[in-house]
């Protein structure tokens, strides 16, 4: 088990582009609501989807009020029930790099539209199911800071227990289950088997250590090399994706290196 920082290239501009996204409030209510209905359970302790579609809520400020409404729709009827479908889209974007789009939606032609159309314009072409899902890897993945704040505007943040030193946390990770760890700069981010996430969460807090989220990630299993000027005209199909209402995670396979993550910054 080792730290490394591929994640911490990318991280900022992610954090960035969430907080741009006038809808994702609706996205992360959309995906309790389905994560709730497909379990069959509003109970987070016996659902563990719903327990990471809320962890990903609260990492992202969803108001407790719209949480349980997320819920509650779940099981209505009538005009309150949900009627949303998971839809995979598989594509590549420019120099051929593979992208997987997770949906949840309402209206499947609608949505097959609006993703084909971001796809052609970007130079890149919409692919048959299965046709890159097999270059990813489903993990778990929890963030953790490395200090937190405490309140006291003359000492504003204290080490967060174990994670404020690497091999501590190295051991605290093993201890509680974990795959492997990055070193994100202010952050730790933990990987797990999908099953595992929530487990290692709780893990990892038994041991006094604050999480600031959990969710479940797609990884690239051969993460493809591309030139500065191709990595520009991916990201902007990227976050051309992401601003469609429907789409709930948009993946890429590109390798996003130093260099390449230094380009990004300039756009």
């Amino acid at each position: 088990m080792s730290g490394h920082s591929k994640w911490a290239t990318t991280k900022h501009r992610k954090a960035a582009q969430d907080a741009k996204r006038s809808a994702l409030f609706s996205k992360l209510s959309r995906n309790i609501t389905v994560a709730a209905k497909e379990g069959g359970d509003p109970n987070p302790d016996n659902n563990a989807s719903l327990a990471a579609a809320i962890e990903k809520a609260k990492a992202n400020s969803l108001p407790k009020d719209k949480i349980k409404v997320a819920i509650d729709k779940a099981f209505g009827s009538g005009k309150d029930a949900a009627n949303y479908e998971s839809v995979v889209y598989e594509g590549y974007g420019p120099a051929g790099v593979a992208v997987y789009c997770e949906a949840l939606t309402d209206n499947r032609n609608r949505t097959a539209a609006d993703v084909r159309s971001a796809f052609s314009h970007a130079g890149g072409n919409l692919g048959t199911s299965g046709s890159v899902a097999y270059m990813f890897e489903r993990k778990g993945q929890v963030m953790v800071a490395k200090e937190v704040e405490t309140g006291d505007k003359k000492n504003p943040t204290k080490p967060n227990g174990a994670a404020a030193d690497e091999d501590e946390f190295m051991m605290a990770v093993a201890e509680a289950g974990g795959d492997d760890y990055e070193d994100a700069d202010d952050e730790w981010v933990v990987y797990t088997a999908p099953s595992d996430l929530m487990a290692v969460k709780k893990g990892l807090e038994e041991q006094g250590i604050e999480v600031k989220g959990a969710e479940m990630t797609m990884e690239a299993t051969t993460p493809a090399a591309v030139s500065a000027s191709d990595a520009k005209k991916v990201m902007r199909l990227i976050d051309k994706l992401e601003e469609l209402e429907d789409l709930q995670n948009v993946y890429h396979a590109m390798d996003i290196t130093e260099e390449i993550a230094a380009a990004l910054e300039e756009e």
